[in-house]
C-alpha cells in the first residue's frame, strides 16, 4: 500500500518527533501555524490532514484538496470543519472524543475557586501595590452551594465529582438525563433549563456548540439565573450571548463570571487588524453559520469583559496540561493507523 501524504497543522515542534516516531510507515509534513488557503499550494496532493481547533476547514479547502480523503482532529469539537462538504465529498471526519475529561474539569474548578476566594484580585493587589489589606477581598465558601451542571458527559460528570468532594449541592440539566449517573454521583436532574438557572449559585457549561445550543444563555433567560450567582464556560464562547452578559454584570445581577472561551475569540489576534482597516473575516464557532460583519461589536464586547472587575478570563487554556496534550496525540495517531487499515474509528 502506497504512503498517506498526511499534514498537520497548529503542531508544536516537541510534538513532531513523537508523531514521526509512531508514523514511520507514512509521509508526514508539519506547519506549526493554522490551515488557511495561503497553505493550498503546498499541500494539493494530501491524504489526510490533522487540524487543531483554529484551522477552518472549510468548503474551499475541501474543494481544492482533490486528494483528501479522510481529517482527524486533534480536539474533541468538529464545528471548525465542514462536515456537509466533506460528506459530499466522501472525505471521513474523526475526532478525539476522550482526552481532557478531568483536565478541564480542573479548568474549570480553577475559575470557581480564582472568583469564590478572589484568588487573583488578592495576587495582583500584592504584586501591584504590596498590600495585604483584605479590604474587598472577602469571599465565600463552596459547601452546601447548589453547582448547576448544564451537559453531564464525561467532562460534566467529571466536575460533578469534583463538586461532591466540595460537598456542594449538584444540579444538572441534560436533553439525554442520565439517571444511572444521577444515582451513582448523587445529584439531581431539573426538568428544565430554567429551573436549574432559578435553582443555582454557580452554573457551569459542558455542552458542544452547535445550531441548537448557540445562545443557550441570552437576554430571555440570564435574568432567571439568582442574583449575585456565577457563570462558567470552558465549552464554547457562543453558547453565552456575550451581550447579554455584560448588561447582566453591569447590572450587578450575576455576582461574576469565569470564562476560557469568548464569542468570536478568533477575533482577538486580529484586532490590530481590525482597528487599521475596520473590517476582517470573523467566522462564528457554529456549522454551517458565518458573519464578516460583527468584527467590531466582537472586539469591543471581549474587550469589556477583560476589564470587568469581577471577571476571569483565560485563554481557552482548559485542555492544555502535559498529559492531556499526549492523549491527543496518542488518540490521533490511533485515528490515522485504523484509516489506514480500512477500519476508521472515532468517527463524527
Amino acid at each position: 500500500m502506497a504512503k498517506l501524504k498526511i499534514a498537520f497543522f497548529g503542531i508544536k515542534p516537541n510534538e513532531i518527533n513523537y508523531l514521526k516516531e509512531k508514523l514511520t510507515e507514512q509521509d508526514l509534513i508539519f506547519f506549526k501555524e493554522n490551515l488557511s488557503s495561503k497553505h493550498l499550494n503546498k499541500i494539493s496532493d494530501v491524504n489526510i490532514l490533522s487540524p487543531f481547533l483554529h484551522s477552518d476547514i472549510d468548503k474551499k479547502i475541501i474543494n481544492s484538496l482533490k486528494n483528501l480523503k479522510y481529517i482527524t482532529t486533534r480536539s474533541t469539537g468538529f464545528d471548525h470543519i465542514n462536515l456537509k462538504d466533506c460528506k459530499e465529498k466522501n472525505i471521513l471526519v474523526s475526532n478525539v472524543p476522550i482526552y481532557g475529561d478531568n483536565t478541564v474539569a480542573e479548568h474549570t474548578f480553577a475559575l470557581i475557586l480564582n472568583l469564590s476566594r478572589k484568588i487573583f484580585k488578592s495576587f495582583d493587589q500584592i504584586k501591584e501595590t504590596g498590600s495585604f489589606s483584605l479590604k474587598g477581598m472577602q469571599g465565600f465558601d463552596l459547601k452546601n452551594k447548589a453547582l448547576g451542571v448544564i451537559g453531564t458527559g464525561s467532562i460534566g460528570s467529571n466536575v460533578i465529582q469534583i463538586a461532591n468532594g466540595f460537598q456542594m449541592k449538584v444540579l444538572a440539566f441534560d436533553v439525554n438525563p442520565d439517571k444511572k449517573l444521577s444515582k451513582k454521583l448523587g445529584f439531581k436532574y431539573t426538568k428544565t433549563l430554567i429551573e436549574l438557572l432559578e435553582s443555582s449559585d454557580i452554573v457551569t457549561l459542558h455542552i458542544p456548540l452547535n445550531t441548537h445550543t448557540h445562545h443557550l444563555i441570552n437576554r430571555d433567560n440570564i435574568y432567571k439565573m439568582k442574583k449575585g450567582s456565577y457563570l462558567i464556560n470552558t465549552s464554547r464562547g457562543g453558547i453565552i450571548e456575550t451581550d447579554a452578559l455584560i448588561k447582566a454584570l453591569k447590572k450587578k445581577h450575576l455576582g461574576g463570571t469565569g470564562l476560557d472561551v469568548l464569542e468570536g475569540e478568533k477575533t482577538i489576534n486580529e484586532e490590530l487588524e481590525i482597528f487599521t482597516s475596520n473590517k476582517c473575516e470573523v467566522y462564528d464557532l457554529v456549522e454551517g453559520y458565518e458573519t464578516k460583519e460583527q468584527d467590531m461589536k466582537v472586539i469591543i464586547q471581549n474587550r469589556l469583559l477583560v476589564n470587568m472587575e469581577n471577571v476571569i478570563i483565560t485563554p481557552h487554556n482548559a485542555f492544555n496540561s502535559k498529559e492531556a496534550l499526549l492523549r491527543i496525540l496518542d488518540t490521533t495517531i490511533e485515528n490515522i493507523k485504523a484509516f489506514a487499515n480500512g477500519k476508521p474509528i472515532n468517527l463524527v
